[in-house]
């Protein structure tokens, strides 16, 4: 474990990188305190999970995408403009 304070941080970035590439832990402080680490970027390898995550927690109904008979006499016997002289 390496830990630096800013003024040095700033001074020798390259060089902490470099450390950091070799697995040390770098933590920079001020006034003593710790407030920030450098860490190596690490690549998220693992196999992303493509759907089901809402698996077993939503239902939906077996006929959820079924169209009523008053909906389709609706769409197909309705007049396309309302009839303006019901108006009053």
């Amino acid at each position: 474990m390496y830990i630096t304070n800013i003024s040095e941080a700033k001074a020798n970035l390259s060089r902490l990188l470099q450390e950091v590439q070799q697995g040390k832990e770098v933590i920079i402080g001020k006034a003593g305190r710790p407030i920030a680490t450098l860490n190596a970027y690490r690549v998220d390898t693992s196999p992303r999970k493509l759907g089901g995550s809402w698996e077993g927690q939503v239902h939906m109904a077996d006929d959820f995408d079924q169209t009523t008979d008053a909906v389709i006499d609706a769409f197909y016997n309705s007049p396309i403009m309302p009839d303006d002289t019901k108006r009053s």
